[in-house]
């Protein structure tokens, strides 16, 4: 048996030291978890160890395994946030919350993350990740400072199932979500992929009308006897002729007005109206509202289900929410459950919930299941979310395919109708 001292933290998140007694390193770590401690530091006291044999002269020993890794372990770690891609976000979710789930302390299941030769880049941010939790810092504040691409979100549902006991059950749900959102983006890119293609093709077709076959038409009409242009033609001509000569001065009044909106919708005191005016949008902001309340909540089913409170439940996931319109409505829905009054209630009074989401939460306050009548109420909303996106998605193609036949469509005719009326004239 040899004898371990330990720094850990138990549930309250005090730090604990102490030792123990163990045959090895991982029977120490079970002892601790059947504690409930998470062990920050395990060192073994032990006496001096045996001298090793000298290799022969000129000799050089073959390096074993564990020094491999403690070479490994020593490389360097790059000083500063380190960016990853969606996909590493994903898998390193997947990966923590199954061997959380799977009994390991979150200290212990780092290190197996940091052995993986496979993780390419996420071997860097589980050390870094790891070392942090080590010193003393908790999981959240761990994620925020090593990798900016884990986002406020993120680090506020592992802030929330650190405080309720369940990181990997937040974990496993967040993993979920990531994905779900990497499919829906995928999905809206292949979707725009053949709409991008016909505004592309149409462009083209309206510049050649409009810089070559329009002024050459136009030309020969006019040196026709009895040539004329319809009103519309000459309006369209017009038109054309304004482009041709100004179409740098506008596509610089274009960009300095795109430049000009994304300061001020970046702007902190726009922020608020513009996140207003999003959810207020034809089609995608009915999708925006949706989203909302799916977040919502599966993060209120998520935290009340496993012990927080109700006022601490509704702050991590005002924390959780990015629109800053909806936040403030979430603070005044924490101001009036603070003063007491029920979930239900404070929903009805910010005026953001639809009845039925309120209607469902009631229900769900009267039998004492609020957890489950949120969970079932999310469930309900996602399948609207859904129904939101395939029927934006079905409404893209029409619309671009409408308007790009109505512009290519209505030049087309304005010239056929002056080449008639010129031949007719002939005729006459």
């Amino acid at each position: 048996m040899a004898s371990f001292a330990y720094k850990a933290l138990d549930g309250a998140g005090s730090v604990v030291k102490g030792e123990l007694d163990a045959g090895d390193r991982g029977e120490a770590l079970r002892q601790l978890g059947r504690k409930g401690l998470q062990p920050v530091k395990l060192t073994q006291d032990s006496g001096a160890p045996a001298p090793a044999a000298k290799p022969a002269k000129g000799s050089k020993p073959a390096p074993t395994a564990a020094a491999k890794k403690t070479a490994a372990a020593d490389e360097p770690i790059p000083d500063g946030p380190i960016k990853l891609k969606r996909a590493e976000v994903v898998l390193f979710t997947e990966e923590l919350s199954d061997m959380l789930a799977a009994g390991l302390q979150l200290e212990p299941a780092l290190r197996a993350m940091e052995n993986r030769e496979e993780l390419g880049s996420l071997k860097v941010v589980s050390t870094k990740i790891r070392q942090l939790v080590r010193d003393g810092n908790n999981f959240s504040g761990a994620l925020r400072r090593t990798s900016p691409s884990f986002g406020s979100l993120y680090c506020s549902l592992a802030a929330a199932g650190e405080a309720s006991g369940a990181l990997d059950t937040i974990l496993a749900r967040q993993a979920h979500y990531l994905k779900t959102l990497q499919e829906l983006q995928g999905r809206f890119i292949l979707a725009l992929i053949y709409p991008a293609f016909l505004v592309v093709a149409g462009i083209a077709v309206a510049f050649v009308f409009m810089t070559q076959l329009i002024p050459q038409l136009t030309g020969l009409i006019e040196s026709t006897p009895g040539g004329k242009l319809p009103g519309g033609a000459k309006l369209l001509i017009a038109f054309t002729g304004f482009i041709s000569k100004w179409w740098i001065v506008i596509l610089l009044i274009i960009v300095a007005g795109l430049i000009f909106f994304k300061a001020w919708k970046d702007n902190e005191a726009n922020r608020p109206t513009w996140d207003r005016q999003k959810l207020n949008l034809p089609l995608i902001g009915r999708a925006f509202m949706s989203r909302f309340y799916v977040q919502f909540l599966e993060t209120m089913a998520n935290l009340t289900g496993n012990g927080l409170p109700l006022l601490r439940s509704l702050e991590l996931t005002r924390d959780a929410t990015p629109n800053l319109y909806l936040q403030s409505h979430l603070d005044d829905m924490i101001e009036q459950v603070g003063d007491g009054r029920s979930l239900s209630r404070s929903m009805k009074k910010s005026d953001v919930f639809s009845p039925l989401l309120i209607d469902m939460v009631a229900v769900g306050e009267q039998t004492g299941k609020i957890d489950q009548a949120l969970r079932k109420a999310s469930v309900r909303f996602d399948k609207d979310l859904d129904t939101s996106l395939q029927r934006i998605m079905a409404l893209i193609m029409p619309a671009i395919l409408l308007v790009m036949a109505g512009l290519i469509g209505s030049m087309a005719y304005l010239m056929m109708t002056a080449i008639f009326q010129t031949m007719q004239n002939l005729g006459g």
